[in-house]
Formats: structure tokens, sequence, C-alpha cells
């Protein structure tokens, strides 16, 4: 997302009143847009400087979820994301990385603040925009063909609503190294939530020279289908079983225990 005066900040959607204190702290500030032919009321990110929106603090988005933690940090900027990244890379001696989408390019171009030659610019400051850099750049949009030519970053095409053809991977292998679907592109699911049989997209993504980074894995029972029987474990292992290539999870850390001990099991089945 962006401020009005151009910096690049760290969230989800440029409407900030869900996951910050904007609406308490800048009450006049509320506005209706049309963005991406959808109507949208809030406090939008574009309406803020940066000093404005280092006034405000974080929140969690949903109800259901603990808010034990709201008001406790900033948001933070794109730069500021990577310093983070790369100085905790050093400080643990291993790899870290970054995975920015832009999100509303489109949008943002049209009102005269777009995002690509800034992400690409403080990629290139902080020695990050080139082939070997652990950087992952995903769009739903078609602004991955542009920034192609300036980046060697990787690139991952986000889809959702319906499962390519052949043809559409090859052209999106043109310009992108990899598919970014929603589960429900590889696994189908009926309305009660139940779950159909695993298509083939990811060996035909695979049969394209494409990565496939499925998203978004959630361990509540409104968001995990009843097939796993609360078992969060199972859907890990379900996607990691199809041979995606990595996984959007807002639990990281089940997923680690989850695809981690199956690779102890693995590991003392052979000894």
């Amino acid at each position: 997302m962006s401020t009005r005066d151009g910096v690049l900040i760290a969230r989800h959607e440029n409407e900030i009143g869900a996951t910050t204190d904007a609406a308490a702290k800048f009450p006049d500030r509320k506005r209706t847009k049309t963005i991406d032919g959808v109507s949208m009321t809030g406090w939008l990110s574009e309406d803020f400087t940066l000093a404005e929106i280092k006034t405000l603090r974080a929140r969690e988005r949903l109800d259901f979820r603990s808010h034990g933690w709201d008001g406790r940090f900033e948001v933070p900027t794109f730069d500021e994301v990577i310093e983070l990244a790369q100085r905790l890379g050093k400080e643990r001696g291993r790899t870290l990385g970054i995975y920015p989408e832009t999100k509303h390019p489109t949008y943002f171009r049209s009102i005269g603040l777009p995002l690509e030659d800034r992400l690409i610019a403080a990629l290139e400051k902080h020695g990050w925009n080139s082939a070997d850099a652990t950087v992952f750049i995903q769009s739903f949009e078609t602004n991955l063909r542009e920034m192609r030519p300036k980046t060697k970053a990787k690139l991952i095409q986000l889809l959702e609503g319906r499962i390519p053809g052949d043809a559409e991977l090859t052209t999106i292998k043109a310009y992108a190294d990899g598919i970014g679907p929603n589960t429900r592109l590889l696994i189908p699911a009926a309305a009660d939530g139940t779950l159909g049989e695993p298509n083939d997209l990811v060996t035909r993504a695979h049969r394209a020279g494409l990565l496939v980074h499925v998203w978004t894995l959630r361990s509540e029972p409104v968001f995990l289908s009843p097939s796993y029987k609360g078992n969060a474990a199972a859907e890990f292992k379900q996607f990691r079983d199809l041979g995606v290539d990595g996984i959007f999870t807002d639990f990281t850390d089940e997923g680690v225990r989850a695809l981690r001990s199956e690779r102890a099991k693995i590991g003392r089945a052979h000894v």
C-alpha cells in the first residue's frame, strides 16, 4: 500500500481502519471510494501521510482472534520490513525473505501513486533486486508483466476463481516464476465446505516450469474444512503431498510442527 506522500507501507489492504486505530485518531478521514469497481468505505492509506501513519498502532482485524497485541506496534514501511528480514537473517545465520504483494496496483496508478517502481527501487536500495534474493513479488493483476524487465526477483501470479488451462500456464511462464492459487483451485469444496478430489493443477504447473504457492491455510473452525475433522495438521500435509512448493498460512507455528514432525518420522524410518 502507499501513503499520500508515496511511501510504501506493510498493510494487506489500503483500508486501514480495520487493522489500526485510525478511526479513533482520525475520525474525520472516513471516505467512500470505488476501488477496482467496488465501493469501499473506511480509512484509506492514500489519505494519510507517512508521519500520520506512524502515529497509528496496529490491531487484529478479526473479532474471534486474540487482541492481546492490539496497540503495541506501529505500521512498518516496506523499507523497514526489508531491513528487519536482512538483520534477523544475519543474526540467526539463516536465510529470511520477504513476499510482498502489489495490492490494487491499477487503482494506485490511477491516483498518481504507482507501486511498482517504488517497490523495485526499495529492493535495489537494499541489494535485493536480483534473481538470488529471497524475494517473491505477487499480484492478482497483470502488472507483473510490466515489472519483469525491471527486476530479476521471483514473480508469482496470484489466481482465484477459475482453474487455469495449459495455455494460460504457458502464458504466465513467459513473465512469472510461479502461480499462487487459492487452495480451492487445487481441492474443490462443496457449499458446506466438505472437500472433493484434488485435481492436477500442481502437476500441470510444474510441467510448465512454474512454482506453486497456495493460499491461505487457517486453523480456526470457521475456515478449516470439516473434511479435516478439526485436524489442521492434516491440511498442511495434504497440500505437501500434492507437491506444492510453498504454503501461505496465518498459523506458521502449526505448519512447521505438522511438516517437521512428518520429516522426523521419515528420518527415523530410514535409520
